[in-house]
């Protein structure tokens, strides 16, 4: 049985789901969430209400018996508070240094009933991990992200050659302690997954223990049917949807658009995350939505032909699976640790290449067959990662590494310690 410690939604709550439904869910742990409610509430609320309550509603741990719930609501709103009021980066990175070890403190208080092990997920889980160890628990980790470490190493890059992009070029002191935690938690866990190839070789290359990760790609739910596109119109469609900030290669997308005015159109969703200056030059070249409610997003797959995440940094970003699961050809780097294959469902572009991205684009829209064939595959890859794809390979990898972990049995404690 497996104890499942999660703060926020992540995925909507997808791993605790899956473990309830094979009979291996011990207890859930979150922060704050939100109850069912009828149907017509709910839609009404995430269409009208307030940002804050549309995403509280979009917390709600579906699949899950509520007798093995257990919410930190107080801790929850806190920690809201706590993010809303940071003004730095700084403070920010310090909220989030507070919530896993306050997280973690309020798990073990309450204490893991007769679990075997136990799920965390990176910079939220270091003293739970340890306290498992202890007990001689099987300790898992999700990285869901590139290591911090080598994200600061990209950022710090970006920064210096798009200085007047930065929004606030004020130093985060608690920077080193976050990428000390998750360290710490690759040395206490018995296995570390990985959403992609990019986030293990990341923390190969941060000195962690590769022999102890492994790759588990995620999964979304299939798309409604879309309408049948027709690529007649001119010029083509292209979106992208995430924040607006420079680890999401903004600048890239620009020059890009830049390349094949009149040839392509730009469109993206997403909350700005720039400089004053950034967002005047972008809205020049591409169409700026801002924020786009997540029960609308859907209309923009429809719209676009295809997808761009010129990303400099990710997990394994589950918005390309949402497009290639809307049949859109996707367009993207290795770092943005996709399922996508170059030349099949789209394109894999070296990171930082407005020129590659230009020309992948420009194929696309002039040749219609092309982008027919890649559609047809994207619809063809996405049947491969759904959620219930995903709940198997996940189940799969944690029964054949806790087996393993079995007969080696003391001695991995011994090399863990």
């Amino acid at each position: 049985m497996v104890v499942v410690a999660q703060l926020g939604a992540r995925m909507h709550y997808a791993v605790p789901a899956i473990l309830a439904r094979s009979g291996r869910l011990e207890r859930l742990f979150t922060d704050i969430c939100a109850p069912p409610l009828p149907e017509p509430l709910r839609a009404w609320a995430s269409r009208s209400g307030p940002a804050p309550l549309r995403r509280w509603l979009g917390r709600v741990p579906s699949g899950i018996p509520e007798d093995k719930i257990t919410s930190f609501a107080a801790m929850g709103l806190e920690y809201y508070w706590r993010q809303r009021r940071a003004d730095t980066p700084g403070a920010l990175t310090e909220g989030y240094l507070w919530a896993g070890k306050e997280f973690c403190r309020r798990v073990i208080r309450k204490g893991l009933g007769p679990a075997s092990s136990v799920y965390t997920y990176n910079s939220a889980g270091l003293e739970l991990l340890q306290h498992a160890q202890r007990r001689g628990m099987f300790a898992i980790s999700e990285q869901t992200s590139a290591p911090a470490a080598i994200y600061d190493d990209l950022l710090e890059r970006e920064q210096a050659d798009y200085p007047e992009w930065v929004v606030s070029l004020v130093k985060d002191p608690f920077r080193h302690a976050y990428e000390e935690r998750e360290r710490m938690e690759w040395a206490a866990a018995d296995l570390i997954l990985c959403g992609s190839e990019f986030v293990r070789q990341g923390i190969r290359a941060k000195g962690g223990p590769v022999e102890r990760c492994v790759v588990v790609p995620y999964g979304v739910h299939p798309h409604p049917q879309l309408r049948p596109r027709d690529l007649r119109h001119k010029p083509l469609r292209v979106l992208t949807v995430g924040a607006v900030r420079m680890m999401k290669g903004p600048q890239y997308l620009l020059n890009a658009a830049r390349m094949l005015k009149g040839k392509a159109e730009f469109r993206v969703a997403g909350q700005l995350d720039v400089s004053a200056y950034a967002r005047k030059i972008l809205s020049e070249h591409v169409n700026l939505l801002g924020v786009v409610p997540r029960a609308e997003v859907h209309r923009q797959f429809e719209w676009a032909d295809v997808f761009l995440l010129s990303t400099l940094c990710e997990g394994s970003a589950t918005v390309c699976y949402e497009a290639l699961s809307c049949g859109l050809p996707v367009i993207t780097t290795p770092n943005a640790g996709s399922v996508v294959r170059d030349g099949v469902e789209g394109f894999i572009v070296p990171i930082r290449d407005a020129a590659a991205i230009g020309d992948r684009i420009e194929r696309l829209a002039n040749d219609g067959h092309l982008w027919a064939e890649m559609s047809a595959n994207a619809l063809a890859r996405a049947s491969e990662f759904t959620l219930e794809k995903y709940g198997e390979r996940l189940l799969r990898a944690l029964r054949k590494t806790e087996r393993d972990w079995l007969e080696v049995g003391s001695q991995t404690h011994e090399v863990l310690q």
